[in-house]
């Protein structure tokens, strides 16, 4: 008789991976044109704090994240807004420094399929805005000072990225021929770098990153990096089922559909760094979708003080909170092993500015949920010091993930302590 499949005849390394402690998560979800102050604040009590009308759609996960107010973001406008939000640095000369995301991921990157994913819901936008390039505003990732990665926003691009070319024969020989493809493009992109102005040198780097990423995941199809950690659970046949080609016409199956890729992601361990854009940092969308909205999102951020625009700005910011809620509780349900996937993460929600009407930049409207596998406490609201820069919120996460520094990017001045454990 045929024994029963027992742990001791997985190989040693398999059995070790599977009961190692869960590795911990980050993820950046940016929402464009702030939000209206009155309606995002919340009200201080002796036991806590009491929820915004916006925050409403987040009380049945209370104790699962703390608002972070007083900190304020640097640059001016849209573009520098949104490209500061993970750097802490203004945009200057078309240069910026290099963001928390993938900071992060040069620390943990090597141990997945993939270092980390940038998922979207908008293409770049053209023109300028305030002397910078409108597109700029269409990622919040910077992997050097010149290079931005831009956010994936086709949902079946996307999942084959994910899941579609890490293993088996067809994906190693897939692999071969792409490796022999991308050698030769790196030498000619090279070698025309050298005759190529300064704005075209740029293009040419951004290019160069977006080649020399093919090529980690060509590297790690061929030679698979020893897995530190297995999931306990899998995904069903149902959520792994494969989008439909194209782009969602609908505003918020487009986004739902993202949200569920980042959570997969994390579940799957494919990786665990990632970025959600729910919309470009100079988003128009049109939220014809929700009742009594019919301006577009940038419009109605330039509200005027107006009653019915701030109505509609209001119900749009609640939009979002509702879909930030729907990614916390997918990420509180999957088990890791006694502990969820988020208590594992540390997750950053926020925008770039504090009121469109008149692009505040002080008093970003922050969230900070999950607990980064114990390095984070939850359930407050923290009220820091007027003035404080944001870059010292991405210094804490950056420690809470493991980075060893006592500076983010040469602009913070300290950490949210009372964020830390």
């Amino acid at each position: 008789m045929a024994l029963p499949s027992l742990e001791i005849m997985s190989p040693v390394g398999a059995r070790a991976a599977a009961g190692a402690k869960a590795p911990k998560r980050l993820l950046c979800v940016f929402q464009p044109n702030g939000v209206f102050p009155k309606a995002w604040d919340v009200t201080d009590t002796a036991s806590g704090f009491d929820l915004s009308p916006i925050l409403s759609p987040l009380e049945p996960l209370m104790g699962e994240f703390s608002v972070i107010s007083g900190l304020d973001n640097v640059g001016r406008g849209h573009v520098q807004l949104t490209g500061s939000f993970l750097t802490g640095k203004t945009i200057t000369d078309k240069k910026n420094g290099v963001s928390l995301d993938q900071q992060v991921a040069r620390l943990v990157g090597g141990k997945t399929p993939l270092p980390s994913i940038e998922l979207g819901t908008e293409p770049p936008r053209q023109g300028n805005a305030s002397g910078e390039p409108i597109a700029y505003a269409n990622t919040v990732s910077w992997s050097s000072e010149t290079t931005r990665l831009s956010p994936e926003i086709n949902p079946q691009v996307a999942f084959d990225r994910l899941f579609r070319s890490h293993s088996g024969p067809e994906a190693v020989r897939r692999a071969i021929n792409r490796r022999s493809v991308l050698d030769l493009v790196m030498d000619d992109a090279k070698a025309l770098r050298r005759q190529a102005s300064g704005p075209d040198q740029q293009k040419l780097d951004e290019y160069l990153e977006a080649v020399r990423s093919v090529e980690v995941r060509v590297e790690k199809t061929l030679n698979p990096p020893e897995r530190d950690w297995t999931p306990p659970t899998a995904p069903g046949e149902a959520d792994m089922e494969r989008p439909a080609p194209g782009i969602p016409k609908r505003r918020d199956e487009h986004l739902r559909l993202m949200t569920d890729l980042m959570v997969l992601a994390f579940w799957t361990d494919t990786t665990r760094v990632g970025t959600l854009m729910t919309a470009h940092g100079f988003s128009r969308q049109n939220f014809s979708f929700l009742d009594g909205v019919s301006s577009d999102h940038h419009g109605m951020s330039h509200h005027k003080n107006k009653a019915d625009a701030i109505g509609e700005y209001t119900k749009v910011s609640t939009w979002y909170i509702e879909q930030f809620a729907y990614l916390l509780g997918r990420l509180k349900a999957i088990d890791e092993g006694g502990t969820s996937l988020l208590e594992n993460a540390a997750v950053l929600y926020g925008s770039g500015m504090k009121d469109g009407n008149g692009h505040i930049r002080n008093d970003l409207p922050l969230l900070v949920a999950g607990r980064a596998g114990g390095s984070l406490k939850q359930g407050r609201h923290l009220a820091c010091e007027a003035g404080t820069p944001h870059s010292n919120l991405l210094l804490t996460l950056g420690q809470a993930m493991g980075l060893e520094t006592d500076s983010f990017n040469g602009v913070s001045t300290g950490t949210v302590s009372e964020l830390l454990a």
